[in-house]
């Protein structure tokens, strides 16, 4: 049981899950701000379109209701639907823009703290506390590797080669000469 509790906290206290219940916790605050923003302003200002007449314009009725007979309307209901879409739009934007500025403030810290170390690193080596510090090695430059045509012609001469060995020591090579026999014959 102890066990179970150590592991649970651990998996609770990662970065990753606690950064999850936070997006979840804000994502459903603003979830309820947008969809009031959509509910009392954007509704009433699409219904005050002319012409509109209210959001029952963006309604299709397809069988009347009959409450004596206790049979609902069947009604598709576009300006819910459209209402839906931009409540998501709203939301996923706020949240976006919610995720990038808590991203550039971790930047920011992140830099300032590498600043910060970096500045008492070197108030520690100027004090002779540390060691100095080891200049960076230069990479060396990689080795030229042939082009593919290079590597074509060398298996085509190759090919041509053990075809011409295999049929009697018979030359069929092209007057083309390769990377490797031109450097050869220099």
């Amino acid at each position: 049981m102890k066990k179970l509790f150590s592991d649970f906290k651990k998996f609770v206290s990662r970065g990753n899950v606690v950064d999850l219940a936070v997006g979840m916790i804000i994502g459903a605050a603003f979830t309820a701000i947008v969809t009031a923003l959509v509910n009392y302003i954007l509704k009433p200002l699409i219904a005050w379109i002319p012409g509109a007449d209210g959001l029952g314009a963006l309604q299709v009725v397809l069988r009347e209701g009959d409450a004596a007979n206790g049979v609902d309307p069947v009604i598709l209901d576009f300006g819910e639907v459209i209402s839906a879409v931009i409540t998501f739009f709203l939301t996923a934007v706020i949240l976006f823009i919610i995720v990038k500025v808590i991203v550039s403030v971790r930047d920011k810290q992140d830099k300032l703290r590498a600043a910060a170390k970096k500045a008492r690193e070197d108030r520690l080596r100027a004090e002779g506390k540390l060691p100095p510090e080891e200049p960076v090695a230069e990479e060396t430059p990689e080795e030229v590797k042939p082009t593919t045509e290079e590597l074509l012609m060398q298996i085509r001469d190759l090919l041509a080669a053990r075809d011409g060995n295999a049929a009697g020591g018979a030359e069929d090579k092209a007057d083309e000469k390769t990377p490797d026999e031109t450097k050869a014959s220099e």
